[in-house]
């Protein structure tokens, strides 16, 4: 029986996900969990393949930040790990183990204990819409950057690959850190397809993947 795998890169998706399903609640858990399952159903089904032909959903994340940092404009103290979005990164860890067919891969958050401006802390800096001396603690954000996730995506699209256990793999991502092991993936003869969630991809992105498709809901 022909068999695909969707592997899900996680940050991309809770990323988007706050963008495509803007109705749903982004700090339910359950909710999320149950929607990347969903997911990979709604390809099955577009590409009129059986549910059967599910071979596995493939979920990268990292951890949360779970220290102690001192704030940088106030100076107070904040747990990370008792934070709302901790919180809701485990929790989803733990209602992704419970799904069928799913394999939670973490990888690493490596932070270097600073802080850095946010992206629209910049932009505002920029249009002169905020000056520096009105700086606060809500305009940081602690500078951490996940490692081993890209590393665990390509080994696992190599497996799959070599050890012919499908013919098929749809990843949903949005970057081209995919284009090696899809390179690998193709020339083993495997139908790979990207989900950008409808996120617009680099016109060269598409003579390394077979096809293109979102399941999603279009966001306006």
């Amino acid at each position: 029986m022909p068999s695909t795998a969707i592997l899900v890169d996680g940050a991309f998706f809770l990323a988007r996900y706050r963008k495509v399903w803007g109705d749903r609640d982004v700090n339910d858990a359950r909710t999320v969990a149950k929607t990347v399952f969903g997911m990979a159903l709604e390809h099955l089904k577009a590409l009129d393949r059986p549910r059967e032909a599910l071979y596995r959903i493939f979920f990268y994340d990292c951890p949360p930040l779970e220290k102690v940092l001192v704030k940088p404009v106030s100076g107070e103290s904040i747990d990370f790990a008792r934070t709302a979005a901790a919180g809701f990164r485990r929790d989803l860890h733990d209602q992704l183990r419970r799904q069928r067919k799913m394999a939670l891969r973490l990888g690493r958050l490596a932070d270097r204990g600073e802080w850095k401006l946010k992206h629209q802390a910049y932009q505002q800096l920029r249009d002169e819409s905020l000056y520096w001396d009105e700086l606060g603690d809500e305009h940081f954000e602690p500078d951490m950057r996940q490692t081993q996730v890209d590393m665990k995506i390509g080994i696992d699209i190599a497996a799959l690959a070599y050890k012919r256990q499908v013919d098929q793999i749809i990843l949903v991502a949005g970057d081209a850190d995919f284009i090696p092991a899809a390179k690998l993936a193709r020339y083993e003869g495997i139908d790979f397809i990207l989900d950008p969630m409808w996120q617009g991809i680099a016109p060269d992105l598409h003579e390394h993947i077979d096809g293109l498709q979102s399941v999603c809901p279009r966001p306006f």
